[in-house]
């Protein structure tokens, strides 16, 4: 028999009123919380006035995307550096890639690493915790950096006015529920299958029939993408570039010029399981069945911006994943602990550590956006990033955010660089062993 709860009492419930009312700043942030929102109530102006939207090292965009009620900042993030390649090489005022066309080839691979992981735990129980991990959010729109490059290296990517937004890909949640319901019966099939003796070629041959259903799905939900189409572009000094019936895959190769292969996703990872300067992976975590593992090399975070930083002064922006529920002003811009005052609004302290946050499950990376700018100071130290968000030009200032340097250390967990940019050390780091971690750990988390 466990120990019986310790509840709360009325006596104890009217101290902690008689403290409240004690203190005259409590009420009147009640009043401005109430009235305004905490993170309103919260906001420090002269914290905030220390991170300018100015930048000793500063990337020129296109104009600000939009990724709407839907989960695929990872997919606007990653066509964000891309079409900056292609704007720069090509001198376009702006330019955007179709977001919906990763979506479309993302659910697909998706809908097939399921049924495949499926197959792999058929001899586990429903209820246990792997196999309800898997079958949690089979096809949900979040990702990561390498389920990027798998889908690209296989598919390209097109312009956005060749496969534009459909309604299902700017609000995705209904439709993905009735995916979601599908795949789910379509695992109890293949796991009665497994279970039962079936032949791998049966299973096969099933699963792709299944696949058929969900590939019509996706077309009817958000229309079939183009297999080739015709590319017009005219630069600020109104040169034309055409080029009829290119296919995704060239347009990729020859229009974004990005070697894929040579781009490592560093993590911050401070928790005694991690030890710095190894590569990891996570079980079960993908889309591509084919394709590379995710992978990730963990290193301390000064020789992570010091990797960024170099790609910045190189001319090339930065994918990256952080928290950005966390200190974020979303109507000034600016993610930083100060600025967003909750601390001095609620009258306590907040004191976890970033391995805290991970450890106790309040911090993970939930949202990837692009590093366009840093400030240096006068000891050629960072003191503030340039972002660039993909939540329209409404939010921050004009799309663009400002973060404070002890901001990128607390809650910046990944960043996306060019191997060439590591130190030595780090770069002879990348041939070593995988370390599996399981599909729960933080860093399993996909990015929205």
């Amino acid at each position: 028999m466990t120990d019986k709860y310790d509840g709360i009492s009325f006596d104890e419930i009217g101290m902690m009123s008689k403290a409240f009312h004690s203190d005259r700043a409590n009420e009147i942030a009640a009043r401005a919380s109430v009235q305004n929102g905490v993170m309103e109530a919260a906001t420090d102006y002269e914290a905030a006035r220390k991170y300018p939207m100015t930048f000793s090292i500063d990337l020129k965009q296109g104009k600000i995307t939009d990724q709407k009620s839907s989960g695929r900042c990872w997919i606007f993030a990653a066509l964000n550096t891309f079409r900056y390649e292609l704007i720069k090489k090509y001198k376009l005022d702006t330019f955007e890639l179709s977001q919906n066309y990763l979506f479309f080839y993302d659910k697909l691979e998706k809908s097939n690493y399921y049924l495949e992981s499926v197959l792999k735990t058929a001899d586990e129980p429903i209820t246990g915790r792997l196999y309800s991990f898997i079958n949690n959010d089979p096809i949900g729109d979040g990702g990561q950096w390498d389920m990027i490059s798998n889908l690209v290296e296989k598919y390209g990517i097109v312009p956005k006015d060749a496969y534009p937004d459909a309604k299902a890909s700017i609000s995705s949640r209904v439709f993905d529920q009735y995916i979601t319901t599908k795949l789910r019966e379509d695992a109890k099939t293949l796991r009665e299958m497994k279970n039962s003796g079936a032949g791998a070629d049966e299973i096969k041959k099933t699963k792709t029939l299944m696949l058929n259903v969900i590939y019509r799905m996706l077309c009817i939900s958000l229309g079939e993408p183009p297999k080739k189409f015709d590319l017009t572009l005219r630069d600020k000094d109104d040169r034309v570039y055409q080029e009829f019936g290119i296919t995704p895959q060239d347009f990729f190769k020859k229009y974004v010029g990005i070697n894929l292969q040579d781009y490592v996703s560093l993590i911050n990872g401070p928790t005694k399981d991690k030890p710095f300067n190894k590569l990891y992976t996570v079980k079960f975590l993908g889309n591509v069945a084919e394709g590379r593992p995710v992978t990730y090399l963990n290193l301390e975070m000064d020789k992570i911006k010091e990797a960024v930083i170099k790609q910045l002064k190189d001319g090339h922006p930065v994918w990256f994943g952080s928290d950005c529920l966390k200190f974020g002003l979303k109507k000034e811009g600016i993610f930083d602990q100060d600025a967003a005052a909750v601390e001095k609004l609620f009258n306590t302290t907040f004191s976890f550590t970033k391995a805290d946050y991970l450890d106790y499950g309040d911090s993970a990376m939930n949202h990837a956006m692009v590093i366009l700018g840093v400030n240096l100071n006068n000891e050629y130290k960072p003191d503030r990033w340039r972002i660039e968000n993909s939540w329209g030009k409404d939010a921050g200032q004009e799309g663009y955010y400002v973060a404070s340097d002890k901001w990128f250390d607390d809650f910046v967990f990944q960043a996306v660089v060019d191997k060439k940019y590591l130190d030595e050390d780090s770069q002879k780091l990348l041939s070593g062993e995988l370390t599996e971690l399981e599909p729960w750990d933080p860093f399993g988390t996909l990015a929205d």
